[in-house]
């Protein structure tokens, strides 16, 4: 009896914790998934061509895995906090990505991502560190950071980035709450500077700044929260 009270009563607090808000995955009341419905994944992907690589590669459930070891994504302080992070993240793969068409950099092969300088985390000269999966994880460094998090030698595989579906989602969000997160709240505009702000901030690609601010707004509209301030780098 004693054992069953305590199981009653955890599972009380686990309920009242998804009502409030703060149990990891929950966005006051609705998990992420409630959120990133199949119609929602489905909106963006079915935009990408037939003969995309990623057509047949990217999965929400694929997200949905990836999503169970970074759990506090999607969680933030209330609900359009939440959402807003949502539509910015997905706003940035929908760029990247062109509508989940794109596994692979374009020409990524032919570019040179090797910092030497980082003897801490020495290249594998037979690989390529070029950008991969949805937020096109891109550098030797970054391979072997989100490889030791997501428990993974990227850096002697990186081409798992490529074909693990899950893996590739992992990585995006293993960048997501090391890089991003902690500027989320400054606004759209400093999640662009901290993803591709040396190229596309201060005037540098203005119209790649646009396209990302679109599709936040696009996915701030469905989700029906406000887009906030600060939108632009």
């Amino acid at each position: 009896m004693v054992a069953l009270s305590v199981k009653m009563n955890l599972l009380i607090l686990v309920l009242v914790g998804i009502l409030a808000g703060f149990v990891p995955g929950y966005v006051k009341g609705q998990s992420v998934a409630d959120i990133v419905t199949q119609d929602f994944f489905n909106g963006i992907i079915n935009q990408a061509d037939a003969s995309c690589a990623g057509k047949n590669f990217y999965t929400r459930a694929g997200f949905l895995d990836a999503l169970n070891s970074y759990n506090q994504f999607g969680n933030l302080g209330s609900a359009d906090d939440s959402k807003r992070e949502i539509a910015a993240f997905f706003a940035h793969v929908t760029h990247e990505t062109g509508h989940f068409c794109y596994i692979e950099e374009i020409n990524g092969a032919s570019q040179d991502y090797c910092d030497e300088t980082n003897t801490q985390y020495p290249c594998n000269p037979n690989k390529k560190y070029f950008g991969r999966g949805p937020l096109q994880l891109t550098w030797n460094y970054n391979y072997r950071a989100a490889g030791t998090s997501i428990g993974i030698d990227l850096l002697n595989s990186p081409e798992t980035v490529a074909t693990d579906v899950t893996v590739s989602f992992k990585t995006a969000l293993w960048f997501w709450m090391t890089n991003v997160r902690p500027v989320v709240s400054q606004g759209f505009g400093a999640t662009i500077r901290a993803i591709n702000g040396a190229i596309e901030c201060n005037g540098g690609n203005s119209g790649a700044v646009q396209a990302r601010v679109q599709y936040y707004n696009q996915y701030c509209n469905q989700l029906g929260v406000a887009p906030g301030d600060n939108l632009t780098c």
